[in-house]
């Protein structure tokens, strides 16, 4: 394996939409989802793994998932990078970042959520070789975009150059999640890409690039660079880090800077974003009810989302796309088309 490719994995999120699974003390990554017998985060981190050296594999998290990290996957607690305040993405790829540019400054990245579906393996660790080898020979920060299948409103778009014949394209310009119609046009026009929130680059460009566009947070950073990898890291941080703006990677620096490339991809991605996402990418039985643990006996109920503890009996008659989701001491059932409002009922409720 080249042991210059590294990989910072992002698992410090809530995923409130995945409740009552998903909760602040266990969140979505960190459970078995698919019902495969993995968590996601172990399955994001057994695909890496075929490709980067399971040691170059930095696992981004809030302090309090620390020893769920570690419960699931077997790695030593230098991998584990913990941020002591949630301050969005940029500032965390900044402090992971220097930590692997102070252990090797010839380092290609992957940036990637811990918690994502992928169908096509092999195709995903193609387009990451590819991308690595791009990212070594040209200054460039690289994303993996997906071909649209359908006008999704609950993803972000990427738009790239439509007369670009190169198969790595270059990125005009990053569009927030639409409405129904402004997706149709996207996904119409064949220049506009789900962006996957899959990032590629060599740790001297992205640093270079926060220096550019972030001087104030690159500072803040910088001041630590003795400590990093080090006994006195963890004080530099709690010192330091509650300091840094609250601001994303797209628009700390992927919004602004000019040399953002794309990379089309087909690996058949999901966001897993909510239980319409998962209900989206399970397999079916003959009531087009997808089922994860539950004993079903159903009549005139299809097209539902159901998840249960082991071995659970559920009776349903008459229900239609909606989402079962039973817990240890909750039960949720709530309309397939009004998911997005799930956060918002667990958050006016206090759930």
């Amino acid at each position: 394996m080249n042991t210059n490719f590294y990989a910072i994995l992002m698992a410090g999120g809530v995923g409130s939409r995945f409740w009552p699974v998903s909760t602040p003390d266990f969140p979505k990554q960190f459970h078995d989802m698919l019902g495969t017998g993995e968590t996601l985060l172990q399955k994001t981190f057994s695909r890496l793994s075929k490709l980067i050296p399971s040691e170059n594999i930095l696992i981004l998290t809030n302090e309090r998932y620390n020893n769920l990290v570690l419960s699931q996957l077997n790695i030593d607690q230098e991998q584990v990078i913990l941020e002591p305040k949630m301050k969005n993405t940029a500032p965390c790829i900044l402090y992971a970042s220097l930590k692997i540019l102070k252990k090797n400054p010839e380092a290609q990245v992957i940036v990637a959520p811990s918690d994502h579906w992928i169908e096509d393996e092999s195709l995903f660790l193609e387009h990451l070789k590819q991308s690595f080898m791009f990212c070594k020979n040209n200054d460039a920060l690289m994303t993996l975009g997906i071909h649209p299948t359908h006008p999704n409103t609950g993803y972000g778009y990427i738009e790239f150059d439509k007369s670009d014949s190169n198969t790595i394209k270059k990125v005009k310009q990053f569009r927030e999640k639409p409405n129904f119609e402004t997706a149709q046009k996207f996904v119409n026009s064949g220049n506009f890409l789900w962006n996957a929130g899959i990032f590629v680059w060599s740790v001297q460009s992205i640093i270079n690039s926060f220096s550019i566009h972030q001087p104030e947070m690159f500072s803040l950073f910088k001041k630590g660079e003795k400590w990093y990898n080090t006994e006195g890291e963890k004080q530099f941080i709690e010192e330091n880090y509650p300091k840094a703006e609250n601001i994303s990677i797209d628009y700390a620096i992927l919004e602004k800077a000019q040399n953002v490339f794309v990379l089309p991809s087909d690996f058949d991605w999901n966001d897993l974003g909510t239980w319409g996402s998962l209900y989206e990418k399970l397999q079916k039985n003959e009531e087009n009810n997808a089922v994860i643990n539950a004993n079903v006996i159903a009549e005139n109920a299809e097209n539902n989302m159901i998840r249960t503890q082991k071995g659970k009996k559920v009776v349903l008659k008459g229900l239609n796309d909606f989402i079962i989701v039973e817990t240890e001491n909750t039960l949720l059932i709530y309309p397939k088309s009004e998911e997005q409002n799930i956060k918002i009922t667990v958050q006016n409720n206090n759930l």
